[in-house]
């Protein structure tokens, strides 16, 4: 999430009450989380595991636990609750807006789209030309929307999204400052969720077209002209490639890459990084031809087996 303007970094450090390491005047343009940030963006950080990722990442401010050397180029801001304190900058710059209309006197509508009875549409939301939104869908504030875009009835684009920090009185929220993007030619079925980014986007892109309930998590970015089939769940913070193909009930673990191409059979479940132009399934999912080795094997040891038992 980029700010309104270029902060400094006293004027950081005031508003979460923080020490800083470094020049005040150092120039601060955003926040995002580690797997998205940018030089200028402030990145938290709250466990030793992880000091020396965010340090080393390429975000130029480290909200952070401890005080330690400072990295050349950048600067710390020093808390003793980093988590509480990014929450804390997300809300500063961009808190939750109530909505007065069903359609926002905010929201931008393409010509040619046509909005369906119900249809709930938030603050700053971008639509283009062209567009179908059938009954009852709700588009979160700050979501973009390209051309030619079909969302079928029930589906939720820019839910906050599934993140959490377990403390001893029970779980603290990283409320989602980011937004949902929606590229041209989209087609999106009935009862779909797609949170929006915690700090950033969650992007489906052009020509993608999506089965009826499908969950899509916070910070995932699709590629274009990929295929997802029925009850299709994608964590957060997933890189999808372009033309990928999910057949129904895939689950895919979050953080992991799916490279171009990619085909993911019906029931399997998605742990780790798939390598582009394969197909794949099972539960953990590996390349089919492996996979059929595997289960041919499996019948000759069964086969065995009940031979020798009669």
């Amino acid at each position: 999430m980029k700010f309104p303007r270029i902060y400094n970094l006293k004027e950081i450090a005031q508003i979460i009450g923080s020490k800083y390491v470094g020049d005040g005047n150092f120039p601060v343009e955003g926040l995002n989380e580690i797997h998205r940030v940018e030089s200028g963006d402030i990145v938290f950080v709250d466990h030793p595991k992880y000091y020396d990722k965010a340090l080393q990442s390429a975000a130029t401010i480290v909200l952070i636990n401890k005080e330690v050397e400072c990295p050349e180029g950048k600067a710390l801001l020093i808390s003793d609750d980093p988590f509480r304190d990014f929450v804390k900058l997300g809300q500063y710059f961009n808190s939750f807006q109530g909505a007065n209309h069903a359609i926002s006197d905010t929201a931008l509508v393409g010509k040619g789209t046509h909005l369906q009875p119900n249809v709930f549409v938030g603050n700053n939301v971008v639509i283009g030309k062209n567009c179908l939104i059938h009954a009852n869908v709700s588009i979160g504030d700050n979501s973009i929307i390209g051309d030619n875009v079909i969302i079928h009835s029930g589906t939720v684009l820019g839910g906050d999204g599934f993140y959490y920090k377990k403390r001893e009185t029970g779980f603290d929220k990283l409320k989602s400052v980011g937004n949902v993007v929606i590229e041209d030619d989209v087609e999106i079925g009935a009862n779909c969720t797609i949170d929006r980014g915690v700090t950033a986007s969650t992007i489906i892109g052009a020509g993608t077209k999506m089965d009826n309930l499908i969950q899509i998590g916070h910070d995932t970015i699709i590629g274009k002209k990929c295929l997802f089939a029925s009850q299709v769940g994608v964590a957060g913070c997933v890189i999808i490639g372009d033309e990928v193909t999910l057949w129904g009930q895939v689950g895919v673990k979050s953080g992991i890459h799916i490279g171009n191409k990619v085909v993911v059979m019906a029931k399997s479940g998605v742990g780790n990084d798939l390598e582009e132009g394969k197909s794949y399934f099972g539960s953990p999912a590996e390349e089919a031809r492996s996979m059929y080795k595997k289960m041919a094997a499996n019948q000759i040891l069964v086969k065995e087996y009940l031979n020798r038992k009669k």
